[in-house]
């Protein structure tokens, strides 16, 4: 089944460091295809907790270098590749995580099959799973890119870490849309998306259903359905509060919709 199992729904510092919600990303399986995204802290671990083998892993996808989304890539690879005796699958990541301040050992490298630089706006492929990088996201100095992949008859977009900016609604339209909701309140001065940008871009890209996470101390604290709620309510979209270990068939989470 085409399926998300989340490792885990925390993001920034505070919560990666206290754990109080994992920070391990998200496991994609669509088209047969094993796609680990984003696979920072507590990522193996979750993984080993929800009985997911992860050397069936084809890829390893990573929106950007900070160590909340990829903390565990080099695990990830070691899992993937069985220690190197087996050279498969591929890892994608923005060209600065690779060259300028790279995230992925050294001796690592020649484990994996390829090892694919993305840039904005490119189509790429893994095993038989197609998707699409967005622009350049607004994320300080970090190189980010979101993306869109592609079902036999849906589409589900990932938006990572970004500063809210009038593009971003035009490029994710999709039928599902994972969304990075990081903060309560906007803080100009801080480039990652907040309640009141969520609903905004909600509201202009209208996908069937929404999947929040990466959620912050502050909306921890405030209560992640809680939150999910007000933003259904502000829509009329359902708005569903990611929890570590959620498993999500997507194609019933579409039946469900309509």
């Amino acid at each position: 089944m085409d399926r998300i199992v989340f490792l885990g729904t925390g993001g920034a510092r505070n919560v990666m460091t206290s754990q109080v919600l994992s920070t391990g990303g998200f496991i994609l399986e669509i088209k047969k295809t094993l796609l680990s995204v984003d696979p920072g802290p507590g990522a193996v671990l979750r993984a080993a907790q929800e009985k997911i083998d992860i050397s069936r892993l084809d890829g390893v996808l990573i929106s950007h270098r900070h160590l909340d989304h990829c903390g565990d890539v080099n695990v990830m690879i070691e899992a993937m590749t069985r220690g190197g005796f087996k050279k498969k699958g591929m890892v994608f990541a923005p060209r600065q995580a690779l060259k300028d301040d790279p995230v992925v050992l050294n001796y690592l490298r020649n484990y994996v099959g390829n090892i694919q630089p993305i840039e904005g706006l490119k189509l790429y492929r893994c095993s038989d799973l197609e998707f699409k990088t967005s622009m350049p996201h607004k994320h300080g100095d970090a190189e980010t890119y979101g993306f869109i992949f592609y079902g036999d008859d849906y589409t589900l977009s990932y938006i990572p870490d970004t500063g809210y900016f009038n593009k971003l609604s035009e490029f994710y339209r999709s039928d599902i849309s994972i969304i990075s909701t990081l903060m309560l309140r906007r803080n100009k001065n801080v480039d990652h998306l907040s309640v009141p940008d969520v609903i905004s871009l909600i509201k202009e890209h209208k996908p069937r259903a929404a999947i929040l996470t990466h959620f912050g101390m502050q909306i921890y604290k405030a209560g992640v359905d809680i939150v999910a709620d007000k933003i259904s309510q502000a829509t009329g979209i359902k708005a569903i509060a990611a929890k570590d270990g959620l498993v999500i068939n997507l194609k019933e989470l579409l039946t469900s919709d309509s």
